[in-house]
């Protein structure tokens, strides 16, 4: 049981640092290449995989989610930002509401990233022509 209770930790920990750096990467210079594919494999997860498993479909979420199983969670969300903020929060937010808001800050993100990447490799060419 404990190795559950430290995957479930690890899964809190890692899956809730990977979305805020999907959502605030972009901004730093050094970290937008990274920010950019980690984007594009959500992104990817979300619709490629999606088109099988559901849209939105994240394996992290997949396998967080069956670690809470067999910690004894049920009734868990089909959304894990949903589930997050429910943890976080002791409380019961609107799933719409949440699926809102994770498409917005995504594709927000999304559109930050490709715009501070073109803009950083125009740089680096327009520097390479002085």
């Amino acid at each position: 049981m404990k190795i559950y209770i430290a995957l479930d930790w690890f899964f809190l920990i890692f899956h809730t640092s990977l979305t805020l750096f999907n959502l605030f990467g972009w901004i730093y210079k050094n970290t937008r290449i990274a920010n950019l594919i980690t984007l594009l494999l959500t992104g990817g997860s979300w619709f490629i995989l999606g088109i099988f498993y559901g849209i939105g479909y994240c394996p992290l979420t997949d396998w967080h989610f069956k670690i809470l199983e067999k910690l004894g969670k049920t009734d868990l969300p089909v959304s894990y930002i949903k589930y997050l903020v429910d943890r976080i929060f002791n409380t019961d937010i609107n799933v719409q509401l949440v699926e809102t808001f994770t498409g917005f800050g995504f594709f927000i993100a999304l559109a930050g990233a490709i715009f501070v990447n073109i803009k950083d490799y125009l740089d680096i060419k327009r520097q390479q022509l002085r």
